[in-house]
């Protein structure tokens, strides 16, 4: 389908008409109405999303009853299969509401430019807290216990600071919101039942650091970060 070069853009053209028509006003606030009630929609789904996926990871540690109430009344397979549906629902949803509403953002503030370096920062803390949830005897879990929790945590606080959009605020303040809940609740557990962990050893602490920086790289400058999101933090923090 070719495109119209200015000579080409005649009374009879469509382009003419829409131009004619656009300054006269005559789509102008439709066209508005249209771009209000989309954002609307993306924020919709995007809140929604919120609710489900962290509504449903909030139940062992916010409403335990009501997990083991769900476990009696649908049996365990059941109980995974309702979760399992809710938390792919949720995740589909935030994911698709917040990717459409970046493309037209609602911005709330613009953050300092070395905000963004803190963010880098952060996110290596955060790949190193996430990795030591999967390396047994590591003396980073051994001391945290909830490592997992704290790297959402701080991956949330960290993007919060560089990202001053509506959609950013929602996604990254409600993950933040989350964790800090979760993990309040996880450390009153430990509480009142203090089994003693076991003693971290060096060498798994050590790769766990180490595995956590590769993967906090990849994100950085393998392109991972590109890939999943679609923007080049360290080009942004330059």
């Amino acid at each position: 389908m070719g495109c119209l070069i200015p000579e080409q853009i005649t009374q009879e053209s469509p382009v003419f008409s829409m131009s004619i028509a656009v300054d006269r006003g005559v789509p102008k606030w439709g066209s508005v109405l249209i771009s209000t009630q989309q954002k609307g929609f993306d924020m919709l789904q995007l809140l929604i999303g919120l609710a489900l996926f962290l509504g449903i990871h909030s139940l062992q540690s916010l409403a335990p009853q009501m997990r083991l109430n769900s476990i009696a009344r649908w049996g365990a397979l059941g109980f995974k299969a309702v979760y399992a549906a809710i938390a792919v629902l949720g995740l589909y949803l935030l994911v698709q509401g917040y990717g459409q509403a970046r493309l037209d953002p609602v911005v709330l503030w613009t953050p300092p430019r070395g905000m963004q370096h803190a963010t880098i920062l952060l996110m290596w803390v955060a790949m190193v807290l996430l990795v030591a949830t999967y390396v047994p005897g590591n003396q980073i879990k051994t001391r945290l216990r909830h490592p997992m929790t704290l790297s959402v945590k701080v991956w949330a606080l960290g993007h919060l600071l560089s990202n001053g959009n509506l959609a950013d605020v929602l996604l990254f303040g409600g993950f933040l919101i989350w964790s800090v809940l979760v993990f309040r609740a996880a450390r009153k557990r430990d509480r009142q039942s203090p089994n003693s962990a076991p003693q971290g050893k060096l060498l798994s602490t050590l790769l766990t650091l180490v595995v956590g920086t590769a993967v906090w790289a990849a994100f950085l400058m393998g392109g991972l970060h590109v890939w999943l999101v679609g923007v080049m933090p360290f080009t942004r923090a330059g």
